[in-house]
């Protein structure tokens, strides 16, 4: 276990949320990959952790390294399962747990998905990924279907648990500051980041360090951006063509990271979030109040292409 930020004492207890962020190595089976997690969330629950939050597919191995259309067996309905298993886990230990899972919705239309348990063991809903990657060593696209946005569904998602408002994104989510921002904007004081990340083993430390803090960084920037905390737990361990580096942290609302996990090592990260810091964080640089909302809805354009008429 890595402990870490711990309330100030003029805090109260109903203004805290002890989050435990579960970082660990994945194998082939998935039922060890679940025994691992669910050893990790009753520690967090010994802890007197809230809210345990698992790593991105933390059930499986990173498949999407590769397109196999065999992978798709590794998906599962929601209700299923694994969150059956975790249900009746957080109803035991009276602890909510925010999991990432590969869910199957349909024949042919598969998410990778978030979803959230309350304490007594209900599931409370679910976050489908929005935003999805199509890169070397990350070929999302052949497996995940881009969450339902308006009107079809919600699309962000945030939910009231018992000591906080809490948004649930996803991994590639973090790169987009519009992601976070209508989150925010839904009244989240957590956004939390369930991640799989990491190098090329052959890239240069140079690259794999500018890579590693470009992801800090982004998401410090939201916490910044909307007057929040920020949590991301990320996978550790090589798998096939990728090193994934750790690193899981929580950053406050003034974008200080008040803990951090390791880069090689399966912690359990124990972070108390002072939310009562919230709200002076955010009369002090008003963001969302000077916000022009009059002035963004060229936001909605894929691409502003350069003016040329006459007034150009």
């Amino acid at each position: 276990m890595v402990g870490g930020a711990h309330p100030t004492k003029m805090a109260n207890d109903h203004q805290i949320l002890r989050l435990g962020l579960c970082q660990h190595a994945c194998v082939a089976d998935p039922l060890e990959n679940l025994r691992r997690a669910t050893d990790l969330i009753r520690q967090a629950a010994q802890a007197g952790c809230h809210l345990a939050v698992t790593q991105e597919l933390f059930t499986t191995l990173y498949f999407p390294q590769v397109e196999s259309a065999d992978h798709f067996a590794l998906a599962e309905p929601i209700p299923g399962p694994t969150t059956d298993h975790l249900c009746a886990l957080a109803g035991e230990l009276g602890i909510e747990i925010a999991a990432s899972l590969f869910e199957k919705r349909a024949p042919g239309v598969y998410h990778n998905t978030s979803v959230m348990i309350d304490h007594r063991g209900k599931l409370a809903g679910r976050y489908r990924k929005m935003h999805i990657p199509d890169d070397p060593g990350f070929f999302e696209k052949y497996y995940f279907t881009p969450g339902d946005g308006p009107p079809a569904a919600p699309g962000w998602r945030t939910y009231q648990t018992r000591k906080a408002t809490v948004g649930t994104l996803i991994c590639w989510d973090q790169w987009y500051p519009e992601a976070a921002r209508l989150t925010a904007l839904q009244g989240a004081q957590v956004l939390l980041y369930p991640t799989a990340i990491g190098f090329i083993p052959e890239d240069p430390p140079g690259i794999r360090e500018a890579q590693r803090d470009a992801w800090i960084t982004m998401q410090r920037s939201h916490a910044i951006a909307n007057g929040l905390f920020v949590a991301a737990v990320n996978r550790i361990g090589v798998e096939g063509d990728l090193q994934f580096y750790g690193s899981s942290f929580v950053a406050d609302p003034a974008g200080v990271i008040i803990a951090q996990a390791g880069r090689e090592e399966e912690a359990l990260l124990v972070v108390d979030c002072d939310l009562s810091r919230i709200e002076p964080q955010r009369q002090a640089w008003p963001f969302l109040r000077d916000r022009r909302i009059d002035a963004y809805a060229d936001l909605t354009r894929r691409f502003i292409d350069p003016a040329t008429g006459p007034d150009a």
